[in-house]
């Protein structure tokens, strides 16, 4: 596969942060050479003269299954949101519900150029979210919701039980090589016991899997994690284990100097989801601080109930502007929050991408400058921080296959995912009883 992109602006979101006018090479999936007047030899050409072209999002928290309960679970906080509202539905799924619910996700996630997620399923069911990627062509590694403790929606498993179901998973999907992988997914403490963080930490690293839960997210859930264990959550994560750059952990807006300090020594990553954390009332994440003293931080949308969209250019936006009014209008500047949602999460995932390189995965976005939003565009990194939108994604590729032309989905039709995920959603909601 040769293809060579014409006439672009590339936002590279390398480290120098480089902007230029140029052409970009495709061999083979990955980008082979990028600049002004490269010559087309034997290759597909792809006129972008206008575009601008980036490297595709990375969304490191996602919960696909839960896509399907958009608008379902507003205006709560976030043990009350769990227990009253998405534990009940995520109980309620089926395999073709699943099915439905992540195949909404990947094409929200598609058009609005994220190329690459890190997902966290439920309890059951996770080869539907495999299914759905794989035919939408995303790049994602996912598993279950693992917990062994007992909650009022019935949705748990035995220990044992919920290893085993992982580690099978994990042997059946991850290819360390490919588009698919494994993350063994942990809910949080509350809902997991020693032995299954434990069997996690052995489990996962055994395959080469990346460890994926939440933390610190809400000051309720910490105090319930002191009365569980007698520690701070960081502390406890690593005290199992559980922290290092395998080991992904979502949210931590409520963090101790120590556990700050822990994140920073074991290069545990941390994963910053704005709306979320607004729209449940949970905090503000300090990242700012958690940067300064060298902790990985990459960006997600979370799930489609607490936000209520996958937009990573909403996130993007937030991501800047919410740390301004605590730190000053100079914090997380615009190409900072941007290399958080591209490279940071590409290395969060392990993955070459994240960045307009030579050698890089040709995973890419085309995006059109002259919505009316965004005009006149002096400054295009500027320009996607704080004013673009997935209206002005046009095309998307993963691996130098084109997954979006002209604002399509290639995978599947519009209105044949519609009418599956109305049907699946009004059987998951009576099955739930809400």
């Amino acid at each position: 596969m040769h293809k060579l992109l014409t006439g672009a602006e590339l936002i590279t979101c390398d480290p120098a942060g480089r902007v230029l006018s140029g052409d970009l090479r495709v061999v083979d999936g990955r980008i082979a050479e990028l600049g002004p007047g490269l010559a087309p030899g034997d290759a597909e050409l792809v006129d972008l003269r206008g575009a601008w072209l980036m490297p595709g999002f990375v969304q490191t928290h996602i919960h696909l299954c839960q896509t399907l309960f958009r608008g379902m679970a507003d205006d709560l906080a976030l043990l009350d949101w769990l227990r009253t509202r998405i534990w009940p539905l995520e109980a309620a799924h089926d395999a073709e519900s699943v099915y439905w619910s992540a195949r909404l996700g990947v094409t929200e996630l598609l058009l609005g150029g994220t190329t690459a997620i890190l997902d966290m399923g439920t309890v059951h069911h996770t080869d539907s979210l495999f299914e759905a990627c794989r035919e939408g062509g995303i790049r994602a590694s996912i598993g279950r919701a693992m917990m062994d403790r007992e909650n009022e929606a019935g949705l748990s498993q035995p220990t044992e039980r919920s290893l085993r179901g992982a580690c099978d998973e994990a042997d059946r999907w991850h290819d360390p090589g490919g588009r698919l992988r494994y993350a063994f997914a942990p809910r949080f403490v509350p809902s997991c016991t020693d032995e299954l963080l434990l069997g996690v930490a052995r489990e996962a690293r055994a395959r080469g899997c990346l460890i994926h839960t939440h933390a610190s997210e809400n000051r309720e859930e910490i105090a319930l994690v002191r009365r569980l264990t007698g520690r701070e959550n960081i502390a406890h994560l690593h005290h199992l284990g559980l922290s290092g750059p395998d080991v992904c952990l979502a949210h931590c807006i409520h963090l101790s100097g120590a556990e700050r300090a822990l994140l920073a020594a074991t290069g545990t990553r941390v994963l910053h989801c704005p709306s979320s954390n607004l729209k449940l009332g949970s905090g503000i994440a300090p990242i700012p601080e958690l940067l300064d003293r060298g902790v990985h931080v990459s960006i997600g949308a979370d799930g489609a109930p607490c936000n209520n969209r996958l937009d990573a250019f909403t996130e993007l936006r937030l991501a800047a502007l919410i740390q301004k009014p605590r730190l000053g209008p100079t914090a997380m500047p615009a190409a900072t929050a941007l290399s958080l949602a591209t490279r940071g999460g590409a290395e969060a995932l392990g993955i070459e991408a994240g960045s307009l390189e030579p050698g890089r995965l040709a995973d890419l976005v085309a995006l059109d400058p002259n919505a009316v939003t965004s005009l006149p565009a002096p400054d295009p990194v500027a320009s996607l921080v704080y004013a673009a939108s997935p209206a002005c994604v046009t095309d998307v590729w993963i691996a130098g296959e084109r997954v979006v032309a002209d604002r399509q989905v290639l995978a599947w039709d519009m209105a044949e995912t519609a009418a599956g995920v109305r049907a699946a959603a009004e059987r998951v909601r009576r099955r739930a009883g809400l």
